[in-house]
């Protein structure tokens, strides 16, 4: 048994290198990477030592400084190859979806980390396990009901899924934004019922219109207009202000993305206070450890629960990968990160070296 996985030996530049095999201690498991998803946003924020919108690139550096080598990827799917004394809810042979591993050929993670595959779920889907906590998490803090409408703010692999999940959960309409004609069509084809560009001068219109279609009191004025609930992923500031141009009073808005940038203003008087809108903290370790409780599940809740979503086919992620790479491919794939603009959805397939 031989260990590799990609590392990020210097700014923008990632290998394929041979790393130690690891041995699970107490409590952990050895697991053989099948397929391992790219986070575009935390990963191209580490590959290039720059932050990118709310994304953080941590530092064990005293001055606070980027070190290199760096590491990537946090959502994937294998075979547990070994268990560490007192794991009892995983055996060696399991196929099992990973929380917070790397992209490398074998990995080895406590226990809690690990969540047995029904076996109707490809590792394909698995692998985008861990990534779909992150906006479930969101929603769940807004507290979604039945029949509210929704709008997703950004359509990268967390607003797509955000639009995947608001539908199953009940959301009516579920309406995507992103300023990109190609990803707004994407978000169509995943389920949204509308899709508008955020940039136009008309967007918050549209989506009052929408989301409230047919509501009216008895003197013709429209009741509560706007989004009930908003999962803001982009990241942007700007992105954040004008979202709350289209939710609605008493709504409830994740910043899920929202930017760490403070060179923005909004005037929260008008938009938040005086309207009664929530704003809620949706950093996905903003989270209970252990125990879980309306509104707020452990990480651990949340992927078992995307994993039954799965199972019993309440959701459908057939096609949502764009691309599968060999990790001897991890060169060109990470050089196209780099550079900037829109990303796909790309997994590596670590049966393929």
């Amino acid at each position: 048994m031989e260990n590799i996985g990609i590392v990020f030996v210097k700014p923008g530049v990632a290998e394929l290198v041979a790393l130690p095999l690891p041995s699970p201690k107490s409590g952990e498991v050895l697991v053989r990477l099948v397929r391992s998803t790219i986070s575009s946003g935390t990963e191209r924020a580490n590959l290039t030592g720059v932050p990118d919108n709310a994304t953080s690139v941590y530092s064990n550096s005293p001055d606070g400084q980027v070190t290199w080598p760096r590491r990537g990827g946090y959502s994937s799917a294998g075979i547990v190859e070994a268990v560490g004394v007192g794991v009892t809810t995983v055996s060696p042979g399991d196929r099992v979806a990973v929380s917070w591993s790397t992209h490398q050929r074998y990995v080895c993670m406590p226990e809690k980390r690990i969540y047995r595959l029904p076996q109707s779920v490809s590792f394909e889907d698995a692998a985008l396990t861990h990534i779909s906590t992150f906006p479930m998490g969101a929603i769940r803090k807004c507290r979604l009901e039945i029949g509210e409408s929704a709008l997703v703010m950004g359509q990268g692999v967390l607003g797509q899924l955000a639009v995947i999940l608001l539908k199953a959960a009940g959301a009516v309409p579920v309406i995507a934004a992103d300023p990109v004609p190609d990803k707004r069509e994407r978000a169509l084809a995943l389920g949204a019922d509308f899709a508008f560009d955020p940039m136009a001068s008309d967007f918050a219109e549209k989506v009052k219109s929408v989301a409230d279609a047919g509501r009216k009191v008895n003197d013709g004025r429209v009741a509560d207009v706007g989004a009930k609930v908003v999962v803001e992923v982009t990241g942007n500031g700007g992105a954040l202000d004008t979202a709350l141009d289209a939710i609605a009073p008493f709504g409830r808005l994740a910043l899920l993305g929202c930017t760490r940038d403070s060179n923005f203003r909004i005037n929260y008087y008008r938009k938040v206070h005086g309207r009664g809108v929530t704003l809620v903290g949706a950093h996905t370790d903003a989270r209970p450890d252990a125990e879980s409780s309306a509104g707020w599940w452990t990480t651990r809740d949340d992927a078992r629960a995307f994993l039954g979503l799965l199972a019993h086919k309440r959701i459908d992620l057939s096609g949502f990968v764009d691309e599968v790479h060999s990790p001897s491919e991890c060169g060109e794939v990470y050089l196209r990160l780099t550079n900037g603009g829109a990303f796909p959805t790309i997994q590596f397939n670590w049966e393929e070296i």
